[in-house]
């Protein structure tokens, strides 16, 4: 077994689920491990608390220049239930190739590769480029408020010189299928793979959406039932067709992805076209629209009982620069009866497609010659939201080379999560040459 596959199965072992209670025991348990691992290492680490098992990790190792780039990861994980899963999501089993857990991609094999790189440059006295701040962080899946939120406020000095940052989503392969190209400067069809690199993401509105009306026996003609107009209410949202809007960002990435295919893509048909590019057209698919989508409800207590007031929660997202628009079509589609707060709010986030862009491109081909990097803009939202608050820049580069069969998109918060072990081991390759003073 290698190192990565042991490091992320060990971590995987670590059961840190993150279900939005304030309980954090396997968060704990997973800093500890990696502060032990870093402390092997030679590296000190500061861990840090944010509420009672709320841990995170920071480290800095010195580099050639006092530019530090900041890399992050979360350590916690969405919940999984075993009794849907092939095998256990906490085992942690590598089969087939593959390490299988729950947080496989999302992101404990990143945060593996980033240990392995670090654990190879201690054995072999390689120092980086730049200095490297480490960051293994809580609380991700939820609103982040016991990990990067706490650490940018009330530990901010840990990260003093980071101008840039990577982490999760960005920096792996999808290899395009036949069918979808033009000229391919001779490589073979089957060889070319697209490798999304992370420039973006849309901002973040989580929304506790609440309707108030009159309490009153179940039997009786309602009054004014709140459970019915929250019902009506979240209707009208989840049917809502949003309008296309074509960002700065996402039109590059567009851009990018017809020159490295060959290939026109009409702007005017978009819908149509993510369905003739297949896994490449999912690159664009879920950031060229605002998006609203219920996910929790609350509401009653008795069978024969009208309740006072229903509750539901909605995972809002919208592109930068289209706040303002996101919020009022929420209103117009809520109505005047429904009221809402924000649980979680944050503006998109984008990066400059030049510089540290550049050479993370230039990391990916000179490990897979036949691989085209694009600009990329993520439908969900990161860490990268709380580092901005700081300046910092961030990309997304977790870097992995994948079977064609496999699922990646389908895997973030799916069943059966895994990672290739081949994957990881390139991962590791394309991050030393990114970040070693020996890399070319």
């Amino acid at each position: 077994m290698t190192e990565v596959a042991s490091i992320c199965s060990d971590l995987l072992k670590i059961d840190t689920t993150n279900d939005g209670t304030p309980d954090g025991s396997g968060e704990r348990l997973a800093a500890e491990y990696v502060a032990g691992l870093l402390s092997g290492m030679g590296i000190e680490p500061t861990v840090f608390e944010s509420a009672p098992r709320r841990t995170s990790v920071v480290a800095r190792i010195p580099g050639d220049s006092p530019e530090a780039l900041l890399i992050h990861g979360h350590l916690d994980v969405v919940p999984a239930d075993p009794a849907e899963w092939k095998l256990h999501p906490f085992s942690g089993e590598i089969a087939d190739g593959c390490v299988n857990g729950r947080g496989a991609v999302d992101m404990k094999g990143t945060l593996s590769m980033t240990l392995a790189l670090v654990g190879e440059w201690a054995r072999k006295g390689l120092r980086p480029k730049r200095d490297i701040v480490l960051a293994f962080l809580a609380d991700e899946e939820a609103t982040g408020e016991y990990g990067a939120g706490y650490a940018v406020t009330r530990h901010r000095d840990l990260f003093e010189g980071c101008t840039e940052a990577i982490s999760e989503s960005g920096g792996f392969s999808v290899t395009v299928p036949r069918g979808v190209t033009g000229p391919r400067d001779g490589l073979a069809t089957d060889d070319l793979r697209v490798y999304p690199v992370a420039v973006g993401e849309r901002g973040t509105a989580w929304m506790k959406v609440t309707a108030h009306g009159v309490a009153g026996h179940g039997s009786k003609p309602p009054v004014d039932n709140p459970v019915a107009e929250l019902c009506r209410a979240l209707a009208r949202l989840a049917d809502h067709r949003w309008p296309v809007r074509l960002t700065p960002a996402v039109a590059t990435l567009i851009d990018g992805l017809g020159r490295a295919l060959g290939t026109t893509i009409d702007l005017d048909r978009l819908d149509e076209e993510v369905e003739r590019l297949g896994k490449v057209g999912t690159l664009f698919k879920g950031v060229i629209r605002n998006s609203a989508n219920p996910t929790m409800l609350d509401a009653g207590y008795k069978v024969n009982v009208i309740p006072g007031t229903a509750e539901a929660h909605v995972d809002g997202r919208f592109l930068p620069g289209f706040r303002e628009e996101f919020l009022e079509t929420i209103d117009k589609l809520l109505g005047p009866k429904i009221s809402r707060e924000f649980v979680s709010f944050g503006d998109g986030v984008a990066s400059p497609t030049e510089g540290l862009f550049d050479d993370l491109c230039s990391a990916l081909v000179a490990e897979d010659p036949a691989g085209r990097p694009v600009p990329y803009v993520m439908t969900g939202g990161t860490d990268a939201k709380s580092f901005a608050t700081l300046g910092i820049r961030g990309y997304g580069f977790a870097p992995l080379m994948l079977d064609p069969g496999l699922d990646y998109f389908g895997m973030f918060h799916g069943v059966d999560e895994r990672v290739p072990v081949a994957g990881l081991e390139f991962g590791v390759r394309v991050l030393d040459r990114l970040l070693t003073s020996r890399a070319t």
